[in-house]
């Protein structure tokens, strides 16, 4: 899958758009503050760094955090639906970690996290697009993600923080004592991880598909 460049602009106005919409005040300025620092890196960013992980082309990473979003917001009224604890955390909440999910992979301040691959062996035979670019000092996504928000002076709760924090679920070993527990007393108050974590790997599951199959294989756009 590919994004022209009528797409890419399409998605990042959405996105922008969405800030402006889910939120209001002093985080709202901080939240445009650091997307429009970031603009010119973030519209073409990849999610990826191999195409057959998920997103891995020019305008990716938008995307996938666009869809991200919605298959938080359809999952939270999903798990409503069906009777799950939702008064211990906000919708906003949700979309707020969603939206940062990985703003890591954007890489530091000054650095991308992937750049072109100039070796066409790998690109050809592992599909490795896009490399680690050695300049960013090595980082877990959801640590640099979170690093950043605090940079730039945003505000988030222990909800939000623990959202972003374990958004990989079980891939991420170091995620294993907040979501594993056999004290009820140490296990998650709020359902905010596990939608979030969900919806990441709904998203993730699409954009693969959409590589594998490509669209037209597809009942669904986002």
């Amino acid at each position: 899958m590919k994004l022209n460049e009528k797409q890419i602009k399409e998605n990042w106005d959405d996105l922008l758009g969405r800030i402006k919409l889910q939120f209001t005040g002093e985080r709202q300025e901080k939240l445009l503050e650091m997307y429009n620092y970031f603009a010119d890196r973030m519209i073409l960013a990849p999610a990826s760094s191999r195409e057959h992980y998920h997103n891995c082309f020019p305008g990716g990473y938008v995307d996938h955090v666009l869809r991200v979003m919605d298959c938080a917001f359809d999952l939270y009224n999903s798990w409503m639906m069906q009777g799950a604890h939702t008064d211990n955390y906000s919708l906003e909440e949700l979309m707020f970690a969603a939206l940062n999910h990985d703003l890591g992979k954007i890489g530091d301040l000054d650095n991308d996290t992937y750049i072109p691959n100039k070796s066409e062996w790998h690109r050809k035979n592992q599909g490795a697009l896009y490399t680690v670019n050695p300049k960013t000092e090595f980082s877990l996504v959801p640590d640099r993600s979170l690093f950043l928000l605090q940079h730039f002076g945003i505000k988030y709760s222990w909800n939000e923080f623990l959202g972003i924090r374990t958004h990989d679920g079980m891939y991420e070993e170091a995620n294993k004592p907040y979501l594993v527990s056999f004290n009820p007393d140490s296990r998650l108050r709020s359902n905010l991880p596990l939608i979030l974590h969900q919806a990441d790997m709904m998203a993730s599951r699409v954009e693969w598909e959409r590589w594998k199959y490509g669209e037209n294989g597809l009942q669904g756009t986002r």
